[in-house]
């Protein structure tokens, strides 16, 4: 993604709806609002109505491609370190029944026993992320457009493109074992999560950010932290209801979230060390445009804001709240030194002040946006056979 120094804003349209929500509710924190206007259609199917993509493609600067050029071998050595070999990597077969064994019914039925305890809402929450996992083409798709990594034969040797295969291929389990795992338990309508993840992925992701790898490396560190958060909870979530087993596969893809959050943390930090100045304001732009969340174009066929719901119950759950995004920032502003940098310029420091002084409104909005979700309705959700939960 290119760089972009000042704040931008998407173009609007006449039939693009452009009501704001404020920065630290709920409803925006948890999901990045579709710009809808008409139908987007391919092979004559709706991939997800009222979708509008907004393309944004920039070249990034010589200076900024030397950058990343410089600093290659040390991301051999410092980052693709924390990918783990194949033979050393967890299954998603290590943690369910063997299909050939003579106690696999029996296994089965011991996976349907334990989480018959577990509410509806739960499973709502473990639903959306095991299918914000599966739209994996998507984001590897994301990390081979920024104008580094850009893996155009599909077996580059830079590190930049071995880290952006190998991550996709540890990632890949994610969404195998929780698809498994859900498939298995006998509690959800598997034909509409299915179909969800379909639809996802065919609508792609659309972040409205330019192709410098810095924007994609500082969303990146931000988005594997918020999932290693939400995997952490659903997996503690599990265990208070007593499903062992759930809440083991859970913590194991929680780790690797951590360990890939480690790496792209470490990527930016450098950027901070070699150009404090450039890094700094890209992210300034990023925060102003805001995170948006890799599924919040979900889609099942029926509910045209899914996500919206879904994000509204792992808020009131505290599986990911508008809080999280605050600690979230917080955490990388203190880890990148942002308070310390020494600012040469007025835009810098403009960038500076308003980094550090953001997550303290993101907290007053959200504790505002808590009490208005008190008088919160349910809504029926496809994936649980269109039984209602609680917003």
């Amino acid at each position: 993604m290119a760089m972009k120094i000042s704040p931008s804003r998407l173009p609007q349209h006449p039939t693009v709806s452009t009501q704001r929500t404020s920065p630290g509710s709920a409803r925006f924190l948890l999901r990045t609002a579709a710009l809808r206007s008409k139908d987007v259609v391919m092979t004559g199917e709706k991939v997800n109505p009222g979708i509008e993509h907004h393309q944004v493609k920039q070249t990034m600067p010589p200076e900024k491609r030397e950058i990343f050029e410089s600093i290659e071998d040390w991301a051999k050595t410092n980052i693709l370190v924390h990918l783990k070999p194949v033979e050393e990597s967890w299954q998603p077969q290590d943690f369910l029944p063997d299909p050939s064994s003579e106690g696999f019914f029996e296994s089965v039925n011991e996976i349907q026993k334990q989480c018959s305890e577990i509410p509806d809402d739960y499973f709502v929450c473990l639903i959306g992320d095991m299918i914000t996992e599966e739209a994996l083409p998507t984001y590897q798709s994301m990390l081979n457009i920024n104008d580094i990594t850009r893996d155009e034969t599909g077996s580059s040797q830079s590190s930049w493109a071995i880290w952006s295969r190998a991550w996709t291929a540890e990632e890949n389990r994610h969404g195998d074992l929780l698809n498994k795992y859900l498939y298995l338990c006998g509690r959800v309508n598997m034909r509409q999560v299915e179909k969800t993840s379909q639809y996802l992925i065919g609508s792609g992701m659309d972040m409205g950010l330019p192709t410098d790898p810095c924007h994609i490396y500082i969303y990146t560190s931000f988005q594997e932290r918020a999932t290693f958060i939400s995997h952490r909870r659903t997996a503690r979530h599990a265990k208070k209801f007593g499903d062992k087993k759930l809440a083991q596969l859970c913590g194991a893809i929680a780790s690797d979230e951590k360990r890939h959050e480690i790496a792209y943390v470490k990527i930016v930090e450098k950027l901070f060390e070699i150009d404090p100045n450039g890094t700094l304001l890209v992210f300034e732009d990023l925060m102003r445009r805001k995170i948006t969340m890799p599924g919040n174009l979900m889609y099942d066929g029926q509910d045209e804001n899914l996500f919206e719901h879904f994000s509204s119950v792992a808020q009131r759950l505290e599986i990911y709240t508008a809080n999280d995004y605050a600690d979230i920032l917080e955490f990388l502003i203190d880890r990148w030194n942002i308070a310390k940098i020494n600012c040469h310029t007025s835009e810098m420091r403009i960038a500076q002040d308003y980094i550090c002084s953001l997550a303290p409104k993101i907290r007053g909005l959200a504790e505002r946006a808590h009490g208005k979700a008190k008088q919160a309705k349910s809504v029926p959700f496809s994936w649980i056979f269109d039984r209602e939960v609680k917003l």
